[in-house]
């Protein structure tokens, strides 16, 4: 039986997609040499649920729509999903290198770092999402395995695994020294060294909660629905503490703003929680509360617009940041909230022109 269609995955991917453009506006107001603390904050720690979260709604998406009990075709999703995927990567990839080839005089790389670029997403900053999201296809049969032998017991197991190996990886001194005294054209050192771009272990336990809570859909609804103060509060306390911990960094332990952003990120404890919290607390918001029609209208435009929008906005940063320094500005906070809404408004622009070539192309 086909399940209805959930407007809440839409929504929440716009969300996202605010988000991820957030932190790309905020690594650019830290070039700022005095930038607003509580505007950092808002850019770059609040807004650190919107990377992971794509893995989690990536998977209820999936999950949602997959009959466990059914044979699953193997081929036939990965056609499906890698048209969906694979392909806007390697063009959107060639497209960047093209760009900065001309904008930055980088050069077209040699065949050998095309391929380092195209294995480990570094072609443009964004990217490497959408390689990790492949390699999440790609191990689709184990998911499927996982999530069929899943106990509470073994969750439990994966989510304490998860943050030693995310606090391992994020910050061991010996994985560091260890790849620094590797040799540069060493394959294990670039393995090491782009790690995060690539290594699906960062993210399994928030893919695999996103598959068992959309295989339990209508009982996780449930709960939502009788646990909306349960799932605020919780939301509240993540929010709270990872907002602290980057507090923490900088009045205590006198962190430059930066070395405070790069280590309070989402792989840290605090940012883990906080990703498991926001999830949960936007899909009891979508599901729980009506909206007025002018609200979900522009949720949906968001939602339907994201993936463009994901792809094409640095490019619009790029842009209007050499329109920034053309008129002798700084990234003041006032410029860069400007700069955000003005990169949100330009890449929906272009996500819609898009679409209508591309409809009348196919026509």
């Amino acid at each position: 039986m086909k399940k209805p269609y959930l407007n809440s995955i839409e929504y929440i991917r716009g969300v996202s997609m605010l988000g991820v453009v957030a932190i790309h506006i905020g690594a650019q107001y830290l070039m700022n040499p005095a930038p607003n603390l509580h505007l950092i904050a808002i850019l770059e720690i609040a807004s650190r649920f919107s990377v992971p979260i794509f893995f989690f709604i990536s998977a209820f998406g999936l999950f949602y729509k997959i009959d466990l009990a059914a044979p699953f075709d193997y081929g036939k999703f990965l056609r499906k999903r890698f048209k969906a995927v694979l392909l806007p990567y390697l063009i959107w990839s060639a497209l960047y290198i093209l760009h900065d080839n001309f904008f930055y005089g980088a050069g077209i790389p040699a065949p050998s770092y095309a391929a380092e670029i195209l294995f480990f997403g570094l072609a443009k900053y964004q990217l490497y999402f959408l390689v990790i999201l492949i390699w999440f296809y790609l191990l689709i049969p184990l998911w499927i395995k996982i999530i069929k032998n899943l106990t509470l017991i073994k969750f439990a197991a994966i989510f304490f695994l998860q943050i030693v190996f995310n606090y391992f990886s994020s910050y061991s001194t010996e994985l560091f020294q260890l790849t620094q005294s590797l040799p540069d054209d060493s394959f294990l050192k670039m393995l090491l060294q782009w790690r995060l771009n690539y290594l699906v272990l960062h993210y399994v336990f928030i893919f695999l909660l996103g598959g068992i809570l959309a295989v339990h859909s209508q009982k996780f609804f449930e709960w939502l629905t009788k646990n909306k103060k349960i799932v605020s509060a919780g939301f509240l306390a993540a929010l709270t503490l990872h907002l602290g911990y980057f507090y923490f960094l900088v009045y205590e332990r006198k962190f430059s703003l930066m070395a405070a952003v790069n280590t309070a990120h989402q792989l840290s404890p605090t940012g883990f929680l906080y990703t498991i919290a926001a999830s949960i607390f936007l899909f009891m918001i979508f599901e729980n509360f009506s909206f007025n029609k002018f609200l979900r209208a522009g949720l949906s435009v968001l939602g339907k617009n994201s993936y463009f929008v994901y792809l094409f906005h640095p490019l619009a940063i790029t842009y209007l940041d050499l329109e920034l320094k053309n008129l002798g500005q700084l990234m003041t906070a006032t410029n860069a909230i400007i700069f955000y809404v003005l990169t949100v408004s330009i890449s929906l622009v272009a996500s819609f022109i898009w679409s209508k070539l591309y409809n009348f192309a196919t026509v």
